[in-house]
C-alpha cells in the first residue's frame, strides 16, 4: 500500500511510503537534507513499523522540536491509526 504524509516542522516536505502488511517496502523523502534521508531510507526498508517507531520517535534536530526522523514516525503512527 502507497502512502504519502506532509511533515511539519522540518526542511522536508513529502514522505512517500510503500508499506506491505506492517513492514516499510520503501520511503522516498522529498527536499531535506538528501544524503542522511537517503541513508535513513534504506536503513528503514524491511523493519516493521512499530521498530521504526520506537527507533525515531522524539529524536530532535538542534532547536527544533522535532527533526526528519522524528516525522517519520509521527507518518507511521498515523498510518497505523488509519488502518483501525
Amino acid at each position: 500500500m502507497k502512502y504519502s504524509y506532509r511533515p511539519s516542522g522540518t526542511c522536508s516536505s513529502r514522505f512517500d511510503f510503500e508499506i506491505e502488511n506492517g513492514i516499510v517496502k520503501d520511503l522516498k523523502v522529498t527536499d531535506g537534507c538528501s544524503g542522511n534521508l537517503q541513508g535513513i531510507s534504506h536503513l528503514l526498508v524491511g523493519m516493521r513499523i512499530e521498530d521504526v517507531i520506537s527507533k525515531l520517535k522524539g529524536i530532535r534536530c538542534g532547536s527544533k522540536n522535532t527533526s526528519c526522523p522524528d516525522q517519520i514516525a509521527r507518518a507511521l503512527e498515523a498510518y497505523v491509526s488509519k488502518q483501525g
